[in-house]
Order: C-alpha cells, then sequence, then structure tokens
C-alpha cells in the first residue's frame, strides 16, 4: 500500500477493544465491547433504567418512548453524538442527558440511571 492509500491519524476510526460502563446509582460497573449499546448492556447485566412508567411503556430500544434516560457524569466524549431523536426530545434538557438505547459506548462512560427531573 502507498503512502496516499493509507489512512491518516485523524480519518482512522478510532477502535476500542473493551471499555467500561459505570452506573452510579446502582454501584455497578459493566464491560462492553467498544461501539456497545448502553441499553442493551445495562439490560443484559440487569440494570433498572425505567421508573414505573417507563416498565409499562417503553419501546424497547427504539428511541420513541424517551424512557431510558441517564444523566452522563464522566465521558461524554466517550459516547456517540446524540441521535435526531434525541436532540427533539432533550431540546430544553442538559446537555448530558441522554437516551441509552441511542447511545453507543466508545470508551468508558459513567451515568446515573432515572434523572431527577430539572
Amino acid at each position: 500500500m502507498d503512502a496516499q492509500q493509507q489512512s491518516s491519524p485523524e480519518t482512522t476510526p478510532k477502535f476500542v477493544a473493551g471499555t467500561s460502563i459505570k452506573f452510579i446509582n446502582e454501584n455497578q460497573e459493566v464491560m462492553a465491547s467498544g461501539g456497545a449499546n448502553m441499553r442493551v448492556k445495562a439490560v443484559e447485566n440487569g440494570i433498572d433504567l425505567y421508573t414505573v412508567m417507563g416498565k409499562m411503556m417503553n419501546c424497547g430500544g427504539y428511541g420513541q418512548c424517551g424512557t431510558c434516560v441517564v444523566e452522563v457524569v464522566e465521558g461524554m466524549e466517550n459516547l456517540s453524538p446524540r441521535s435526531a431523536a434525541e436532540a427533539k426530545r432533550f431540546k430544553n434538557k442538559p446537555d448530558n442527558y441522554r437516551l441509552a438505547c441511542q447511545s453507543t459506548v466508545n470508551g468508558p462512560v459513567a451515568v446515573k440511571t432515572k434523572p431527577k427531573k430539572k
């Protein structure tokens, strides 16, 4: 491969083999592969993301209901950008609110589940 065909560090996607998601309220840290979906990892590890109403009305991870809200305490830079569904739902909420179902994890992150309404 010649120099023109090689990827530069700026264009090469960052690959993270393994990382962690710390769920602060539950005092639990979950290991995940880079690019893992936060909601999937939470459900797989018994982390309760939903309030009572959310348990009855959640959409199963499609970004439609807004019930899997988490507050990112550390590592916001290690999450995928906000989706269009999140941008619409959180336009009047703090920047560190995310939907777990719309967040892929690419490095260590710490979150609070079921954040208090602000």
